[in-house]
């Protein structure tokens, strides 16, 4: 066991982990790049001094508006340079920000507000988020709803193009006094008053996404989401070690580029997209949401040097014509995370777009990199990487969490680091279920070969039970991503008289394709043991996606389950 002097001396990482609030990153770049290019947005751009402005403005406003330290403040909004403006205009106040996915269902909005204790909640002007919102907002205890205008962030004649004719889409106000116009906030020119905020305090509640019960939030201080992207540019410079790093000769010399389409109130959104790319000075190019031909679009009209994204988006550009596939031969930093990356689908997106992918690993209650394979060295195959710099991974006995694995076995998965949360929001009971001896317990069942990688077999919550044998998920849907007419896969274990479980297998096929049952049995067959092989195969035209575009299971198992009643 590694003795507890040399977990803390590694876990603490450099000068720049976990010893910083948030806000420090802004402050840092807007006084060493206030010319550079912050925030483009549909073709509008703000530079970091005007962001800096208006974080300072809104925070003034947030203040005389009522916003104390510590009270919790939600963002409920989708990539928009407001959203950017918020985060931090919050967090200099001193209040804790509440990340909220717009496509919540009120009975999720309803949730989420009362368990944090939501008092302020920033939303679009769009009726589709902001009706759902309004609706709950009083008997949930929201005590003011800040009201964004889509149209003041887009480019003048979409603005007005937005107000002229996308009518419909405009939120419907039914109580003004409930309502803080973004305009009336962002009045003051007033510095806003200083609040004593520490590294350890709370700046971030990351809700977890309920697949295995009620969704908790997860406390990220302001330590632990600067230590993640600390350790990010950290990983980043160690590809190119002649550029340096932070604060040295060479080092972002060149501004980098981020396509910004994952959804911010993502945890694996917030440290790449937003923490990180402020930290170095990195121009943002957002997008409210995945749509493929803007994506297309913005691609040739802002070449991105860096490029973050998840499974689901990966497959997307391989199924593109090859007439349409982007010329990505510029990015220098492309990560995938939230999910696992199939072998096949990081090869056919490399060798058609001409960027080099790596997958890391992560979770909501690690801000959320833990591992992450090197942008320039050896990237083993089905691996996430070894660990992240300052961290420690640690295999664990998963019914004996005190006993430690030995290298190469499995068993569950198991962090330390400036990254790991404080703890679960008002919940001391699960905080002390999901720590042992320290180390955060993942649910995730893995292990680490000879030189440090990480191998991800499943979740320990989504092994099938088959006759005594654990079947894990993953490796039925790896096989079925080998035959090339399958475009997304997922296996779930349904009941079974005799063995009491045993996997069903959901794929949807790619455009123009034809499989049929028997013909995915055999060649799964050649790949997988008896026991693996699913009992049941079914074929659609899409499997369910979460917001973040991950592949979910649990519609699929709920489906299941009432077909069963």
């Amino acid at each position: 066991m590694t003795a507890a002097a040399d977990v803390k001396t590694a876990a603490s990482g450099g000068a720049h982990y976990g010893d910083r609030l948030i806000t420090d990153l802004l402050d840092r770049t807007v006084e060493r790049f206030p010319e550079r290019t912050a925030i483009d947005f549909m073709g509008r751009c703000w530079t970091y001094g005007e962001i800096g402005d208006l974080v300072s403005r809104a925070a003034r406003g947030l203040q005389d508006a009522g916003l104390k330290p510590g009270d919790r403040f939600g963002l409920c909004l989708p990539n928009c340079p407001y959203f950017v403006v918020l985060y931090f205009a919050a967090l200099r106040a001193g209040a804790i920000v509440v990340n909220f996915n717009p496509l919540y269902t009120t009975s999720e909005l309803t949730h989420q507000i009362r368990d944090s204790g939501t008092r302020f909640i920033a939303v679009p002007d769009l009726a589709m988020i902001h009706d759902k919102v309004e609706t709950v907002a009083k008997d949930a205890g929201i005590d003011r709803i800040v009201l964004v205008a889509m149209s003041e962030m887009l480019p003048w004649l979409q603005g007005v193009g937005f107000n002229l004719f996308k009518r419909g889409d405009h939120a419907r106000i039914r109580d003004e006094k409930l309502h803080l116009r973004l305009k009336a906030l962002l009045a003051s020119g007033e510095a806003p008053h200083p609040v004593a905020v520490k590294p350890g305090d709370v700046a971030v509640l990351q809700y977890t996404g309920g697949t295995t019960g009620v969704p908790k939030g997860a406390m990220l201080t302001h330590g632990n989401l600067t230590a993640n992207s600390g350790q990010m540019v950290d990983h980043v410079a160690a590809a190119w070690p002649d550029e340096g790093g932070p604060g040295e000769p060479g080092w972002q010399e060149k501004q980098e580029r981020t396509l910004g389409v994952l959804p911010m109130f993502h945890v694996f959104a917030l440290t790449t997209v937003l923490n990180y790319s402020i930290e170095t000075g990195t121009e943002m190019v957002l997008l409210p949401r995945f749509e493929m031909e803007q994506v297309l679009g913005t691609i040739r009209r802002k070449p991105p040097t860096q490029f973050f994204g998840v499974p689901t988006i990966y497959v997307a550009m391989n199924a593109l014509e090859e007439s349409r596939v982007p010329d990505l031969s510029q990015v220098k930093c492309c990560i995938s995370g939230g999910a696992p990356l199939p072998l096949e689908v990081r090869e056919a997106f490399e060798k058609r777009t001409g960027a080099s992918v790596v997958e890391g690993y992560g979770l909501s209650e690690t801000a959320p990199i833990i591992t992450c394979n090197p942008l320039q060295g050896p990237v083993k195959a089905n691996s996430c990487g070894p660990a992240f710099p300052g961290t420690i991974i640690e295999i664990r006995d998963p019914e004996h969490p005190e006993t430690l694995m030995p290298q190469g076995e499995r068993g569950e998965i198991c962090a330390r680091g400036p990254q790991v949360m404080k703890g679960y929001w008002n919940r001391p009971d699960a905080t002390e279920e999901v720590f042992t001896d320290g180390a955060l317990r993942t649910g995730d069942i893995g292990y680490l070969d000879e030189e440090g990688y990480l191998f991800i077999v499943d979740r320990i919550k989504d092994v099938i039970l088959c006759g005594g044998y654990n079947v894990y998920p993953r490796v039925i849907e790896d096989a079925a991503y080998q035959h090339p007419a399958v475009l997304e896969a997922v296996a779930i274990g349904i009941p079974d008289e005799y063995r009491g479980q045993s996997p069903k297998l959901f794929v949807a096929l790619r455009e123009g394709q034809s499989l049929s049952e028997d013909e995915l049995r055999a060649f799964l067959a050649e790949r997988l043991s008896k026991i693996e092989l699913p009992r049941e195969f079914e074929f659609r035209g899409e499997l369910p996606k979460t917001m973040i575009g991950k592949l979910s299971k649990k519609e699929l198992v709920e489906e299941e389950r009432k077909k069963l009643a």
